[in-house]
């Protein structure tokens, strides 16, 4: 059982093909097993290609459509990584739009791996605290952001890692950021 309460509160979970499975399976069970509602949000409907690694993984059904999905109607926003998930995502102006939506509404954000690309063309970077998997860090630092090299960083609202071995220290970040709601910093 989880030490954190999350019932209530719906989280969305954004990503599409070539998502890192496990940055999607894991942060998703915790979310559920405090109480949450997990919903996949992606550009397109159907189901998407998860991966471990390099090889082909699960398949994972699309309950919203980006075109569908409002940030307004979630609590909270999961960025999972994964190369090529996350190198499509962060051309998608939907993605981006609906990413800078959570930092507009000073709502949490938790991305890991390669998923905080995204937030560099969301726009949503500059002068926050990060960490990333250790590739991303010249994209981040050239976008303005703090990079280092943590398991987690929690910067008001926004929660990063580095890779799968953070996930227990991400997810228990992750659950706590959606607990205490909105903080005022966690701005675009």
């Amino acid at each position: 059982m989880s030490e954190h309460n999350i019932a209530g509160k719906k989280v969305a979970f954004l990503l599409t093909d070539g998502v890192e499975q496990v940055e999607l399976t894991g942060p998703w069970d915790a979310v559920k097993e405090a109480g949450g509602q997990p919903t996949l949000v992606a550009p397109k409907s159907g189901k998407l290609q998860g991966y471990d690694g390099t090889e082909k993984g699960e398949t994972f059904d699309v309950d919203l459509t980006l075109a569908e999905a409002n940030a307004a109607d979630f609590h909270a926003l999961v960025i999972p990584g994964g190369v090529v998930n996350a190198d499509h995502l962060r051309v998608d102006r939907d993605a981006q739009a609906f990413t800078r939506a959570f930092f507009e509404q000073h709502k949490p954000v938790a991305s890991i791996c390669h998923g905080p690309w995204l937030l560099i063309d969301a726009g949503v970077i500059s002068g926050r605290n990060v960490t990333s998997y250790h590739t991303l860090q010249t994209d981040l630092k050239n976008a303005g952001a703090n990079w280092s090299d943590e398991e987690v960083v929690v910067d008001q609202g926004l929660v990063t890692s580095r890779s799968p071995r953070d996930l227990p220290a991400f997810n228990d970040k992750m659950l706590e950021e959606i607990e205490e709601g909105e903080h005022a910093g966690q701005t675009a």
